[in-house]
């Protein structure tokens, strides 16, 4: 059983929700990053999502646009990604990793290697947001070789016909988008919400993590109560943003500011 699929059967048989963190790796710079990083366990996350900064991130909003910019300037990579999730397994062997980003900064390292290389790393799914699945067999293939989950995104406007396309081929879980646009810039309702997870609910077996404008405890607990999990990402790097000095670096207490967020976040999802 993978690591994914073992958290999300613990999850249900603890009778509670998952809380997925999501930080972008080398934000604001990459030791730092890797602190919050080794953190996020304690501090509540099921599972953690770990952005690959991209230069043209399209479906990203504002806060995580910011994020992948200030890893990038830090010096981030996809290579250095990778190091960052061999070392965290040096001490956490249990805790899930999905590395969310672009399809361009895999195909450029090859799709075979990096598929081998993040394996080996310890990474347990990945989500490519600008790789539909009429198109994914050049990364899907050798990715599922080496034992990684595809995760699928869903949203609103995923209509019944294209569902079965979309998570067909899916395994790990269903990244739910739970509004229209790009992350961070408004939040979902749970009115809303309820119908479009009912009907998604009726194509898959699959968890499903619904994520996107979701800011608080509050909100955490009341989207937790219709999936899953609940997804986090724009709350928790605008936080590493408040906590950097007027040089942009970080300040000293940044991680454990950072990690007090999760913490908050996590126990909202944990008492949906």
């Amino acid at each position: 059983m993978s690591r994914i699929a073992k958290r999300f059967a613990d999850l249900k048989t603890q009778g509670r929700k998952g809380f997925v963190a999501y930080i972008s790796a080398g934000d604001p710079d990459l030791e730092t990053s890797f602190e919050i990083l080794k953190g996020l366990p304690g501090a509540g996350a099921d599972v953690i999502e770990l952005g690959v900064p991209f230069t043209d991130p399209a479906a990203d909003g504002p806060s995580v646009q910011a994020a992948g910019q200030r890893a990038l300037k830090a010096g981030s990579s996809m290579r250095k990604v990778l190091d960052m999730v061999r070392r965290f397994r040096e001490q956490d062997n249990e805790t899930p990793i999905v590395l969310m980003g672009y399809f361009n900064p895999i195909y450029i390292y090859g799709c075979e290697t990096f598929s081998r290389d993040a394996a080996a790393a310890g990474v347990d799914g990945l989500i490519t947001v600008d790789l539909p699945p009429e198109e994914d067999s050049e990364l899907r293939i050798p990715a599922e070789a080496a034992g990684l989950d595809i995760i699928r995104l869903t949203a609103p406007t995923t209509l019944d016909d294209r569902l079965p396309k979309v998570v067909g081929t899916a395994s790990g879980f269903i990244y739910h988008v739970s509004i229209t646009g790009i992350t961070g810039t408004k939040s979902p309702t749970v009115e809303a919400l309820k119908p479009v997870v009912d009907r998604l609910r009726r194509h898959t077996d699959l968890p499903i993590a619904i994520g996107f404008g979701v800011n608080t405890p509050a909100q955490a607990r009341k989207i937790g109560a219709l999936g899953d999990a609940v997804v986090v990402g724009s709350a928790i790097v605008n936080r590493v943003r408040d906590s950097l000095d007027a040089h942009g670096k970080a300040n000293p207490g940044l991680v454990s500011d950072v990690l007090g967020l999760v913490q908050s976040l996590a126990d909202g999802a944990h008492q949906a």
